[in-house]
């Protein structure tokens, strides 16, 4: 663990003029505060620095003082500062009487004490998982939304659309509707930038897998980042998204993490790869088991698949999520799992064969989400899998070794899907999240905040006329 001495020589080293702190917001959004280096001293670690958190969307205002207390182990120069600065993530507090007290609700100390649930269990003692993520880079994105005006509108010069002879476009090499999977220069026009945002990334301590031009035509990438522990990966998380916003920004572009950013193309997910170890040994692999899968790692499936729609009210917590999560677009809409099979919203890598990475996929979540909250979730909902045995093949859920795309509409009707919108998941979640408060992981303000931040969202957006209405009802 890095000490205070050792961020006074990262200072010295890269002359350091301005220190940042990181905070995350309950939607997961980052804030920040930046001091000059010459206040900050041992006590920064141990009083921490106050902010109001009533901004932030967690406590009343009579409550609202908090500290943040950083993570000397985060710290990394921020490479989107003009002025040196070195920023640092970390963990909130309440302000007590005596010392300050871990605040529970903050996304952060949720995960972490999700983590501490899992070793109490005494099922694991790690978890490590893998997002991938997805994303669009546009270069331009306008909306508007008032009484007299509502629409958006979206651009990009690889995109098909600009292949007309009154735009000029891409000199001929645009990408085809549905059609960018692993498109290579010169369609694919993003090559560099990707390879840019991986070497920052890189530069920031976090392995990068691989990346390449994901099927969206207009300019939907992906990056895939090697396994990692599930609270730095959360970490990580954020700062990935970070460093594609600013960096796409820099280039005088936009990135874009929203599930269907555009009609009738490719939504942006986040696949979430996992796996447990408990005294260094993988708990999910077993030769004889399905698809080398153990029977503790396939109760853990059957949690999952079981809270599915609560769960998606953290990690699909959109009312735009709904909109990716629709059939024909490689996105799951079924409760079930599988090997191989991209329909089924567990799918398991036939390619992973080895004990230390044998593991599943969960390909319902998307960049919506605060990825602490989401994790843990994900986490909460496993454990009571493997707590309560749900085997998912004795509850119908698969295994499903076929496209459940090409089931006739009689067979697809006996098959359970996902919810259908953010009401449905939130109407899942205010009836289903006891596995989420177990061990108090998950305090029950919390699960009340979420659900009135998220109908009142979800009732501002049904209010808002859309330009689809006026085109079937206008003229009625």
């Amino acid at each position: 663990m890095k000490t205070s001495a050792d961020i006074q020589r990262m200072c010295e080293e890269f002359q350091i003029q301005m220190i940042d702190f990181k905070m995350t917001d309950i939607d997961g959004r980052w804030r920040h505060i930046t001091i000059p280096r010459e206040r900050f001293d041992d006590d920064i670690f141990r009083y921490g620095v106050g902010f109001d958190g009533s901004n932030y969307g967690y406590a009343p205002i009579e409550k609202s003082d908090m500290v943040f207390i950083p993570d000397p182990d985060s710290a990394a120069v921020d490479p989107f500062a003009g002025v040196p600065t070195l920023t640092m993530c970390g963990n909130v507090c309440t302000i007590g009487e005596k010392e300050n007290i871990p605040f529970d609700q903050y996304p952060k100390n949720v995960s972490l004490r999700a983590l501490e649930y899992m070793k109490e269990t005494g099922i694991a003692d790690r978890m490590v998982i893998g997002p991938e993520f997805e994303f669009y880079v546009l270069d331009k994105v306008r909306y508007q939304i008032s009484p007299e005006f509502s629409g958006y509108q979206v651009d990009t010069r690889q995109a098909e659309w600009n292949c007309s002879l009154s735009v000029p476009g891409n000199n001929g090499y645009e990408v085809t509707y549905k059609g960018g999977y692993h498109a290579s220069a010169p369609q694919d026009v993003g090559y560099d930038l990707r390879s840019r945002m991986c070497l920052a990334m890189e530069d920031w301590g976090i392995k990068v897998k691989y990346h390449h031009h994901e099927v969206g035509g207009p300019g939907q990438m992906e990056i895939e980042v090697e396994l990692g522990d599930m609270a730095e990966m959360a970490d990580n998380t954020m700062i990935i998204k970070y460093i594609i916003k600013n960096m796409a920004a820099a280039e005088g572009k936009t990135a874009t993490f929203m599930p269907k950013p555009i009609y009738k193309e490719a939504g942006n997910g986040l696949h979430v790869h996992m796996l447990l170890f408990k005294d260094g040994k993988p708990v999910f692999y077993d030769e004889n088991g399905y698809s080398g899968l153990s029977r503790e790692a396939h109760y853990f499936i059957g949690g999952l698949l079981k809270h599915i729609a609560s769960l998606c009210a953290f990690t699909n917590p959109s009312t735009n999520s709904f909109k990716r999560l629709v059939p024909g677009y490689e996105a799951p809409v079924t409760i079930g799992y599988a090997t191989s099979n991209r329909s089924a919203v567990i799918r398991i890598p036939a390619y992973a064969k080895a004990p230390e990475t044998k593991r599943f996929e969960l390909r319902n979540p998307d960049a919506t989400a605060n990825p602490y909250y989401a994790y843990a979730a994900i986490l909460m909902a496993g454990l009571d899998g493997i707590r309560n045995k749900i085997d998912p093949e004795a509850n119908g859920w698969g295994p499903y070794d076929f496209n459940l795309y090409h089931l006739s509409a009689e067979e697809q009707k006996k098959i359970k899907g996902l919810p259908r919108s953010l009401g449905e998941a939130l109407d899942a979640l205010l009836a289903d999240h006891d596995y989420l408060t177990a061990g108090g992981v998950f305090p029950e303000r919390l699960i009340e905040i979420w659900l009135e931040k998220k109908r009142a969202e979800l009732k501002e957006i049904e209010q808002i006329p859309s330009p689809a209405e006026f085109k079937y009802y206008y003229d009625l």
